[in-house]
């Protein structure tokens, strides 16, 4: 008899076994996560509005685990669901496929509106399970860039400020008047997804926020955040208004610097979202610099409304997944 319930802590030992193939690091940091997802047994009974951390579950036949779903709400949004892990027993395709559409059956009848996925783009199985089996489509691509070789030192740091609860509306506008793509609903931020959570000392990883004003007018032309989850690897996530010119240049030694300040020894990724306005020019910048794209990640959402325009015979797609990073 096949089940999906709730992960708790006796389950743990048996997840264990089927990722045997990741290295110790790896291992133990996935393993303290889904302790801590399993031990949660209060949030769990939150109403979806006030949901705010991973919630996973696994697929049994005979007690046998034959895979595992992980969401979390969006800070901010909670009714904007992520897809976060999805694993399963070799070619048990079909166990993906019920544990996504357990998820979004469960969820969509709390009243949550969308559920997105990333996902690297070697994993082609993976893409199309969520392509042609759960309804999901794609909407475009992230790429993640390591910084090299770039010393701050060289420019003048752009003159960010940190970003204030009060600066949300204006991010959010600023976010959004930026995407450009055919699925723009489905990508659109509102303004409590830029304040800083209530809760983010207990997330698994830490943000700081900033933004850049044009000092005229006091309009934010830029926004800034800084996400590191193991206080060595710092991804950046730049986002900025194409009708001013920006220094590139300046921006990275801003966040640079301010990463140095706390940290002698680190590494900087930055992420192209390739929905944006901005989006060539910026990979021409980084191209230039003779940074290296180490990863590319497909974007897909499934939600519950249509697109505006839709052509016909388009492959829907929607990826899940984390960003992984290599130091080396």
């Amino acid at each position: 008899m096949t089940r999906i319930k709730r992960l708790n802590c006796f389950d743990i030992p048996k997840i264990r076994k089927m990722t045997e193939y990741l290295d110790n690091d790896d291992s133990n940091r996935f393993t303290k996560e889904l302790r801590n997802e399993a031990v949660r047994f209060l949030h769990s009974h939150f109403p979806l509005k006030y949901k705010f951390l991973p919630e996973s579950f696994i697929l049994l036949e005979r007690n046998e685990i034959l895979g595992l779903i992980t969401i979390v709400p969006t800070m901010g949004n909670p009714y904007k669901i992520t897809i976060t892990r999805l694993i399963f027993q070799n070619n048990l395709y079909d166990v993906g496929k019920q544990l996504v559409e357990f998820v979004i059956a469960r969820y969509g009848a709390m009243g949550a509106t969308s559920f997105s996925v990333v996902i690297d783009q070697s994993h082609e199985e993976l893409f199309q399970l969520f392509l042609n089996e759960c309804g999901f489509r794609h909407c475009s691509c992230e790429n993640l860039w390591k910084i090299e070789n770039f010393n701050y030192k060289d420019y003048n740091p752009a003159h960010f400020r940190a970003c204030q609860n009060s600066d949300a509306k204006k991010v959010s506008d600023l976010y959004n008047a930026e995407l450009t793509s055919l699925y723009k609903p489905a990508l659109i931020r509102i303004k409590t997804e830029f304040k800083e959570p209530f809760f983010e000392g207990i997330t698994n990883f830490y943000k700081n926020r900033y933004v850049l004003e044009e000092a005229a007018h006091k309009r934010i032309i830029a926004y800034l955040s800084i996400t590191t989850s193991d206080n060595l690897n710092f991804i950046l996530d730049l986002t900025t208004s194409d009708g001013y010119e920006l220094s590139y240049d300046d921006i990275l030694a801003f966040a640079i610097k301010e990463i140095s300040q706390k940290k002698s020894n680190f590494y900087v990724f930055i992420k192209q979202k390739k929905y944006t306005i901005t989006s060539e020019k910026f990979e021409e910048y980084l191209h230039y610099k003779g940074f290296n794209c180490i990863q590319t990640q497909n974007v897909l959402v499934k939600d519950f409304y249509k697109p505006i325009k839709q052509k016909e015979n388009v492959l829907q797609v929607f990826l899940f997944g984390e960003h992984s990073i290599t130091a080396n």
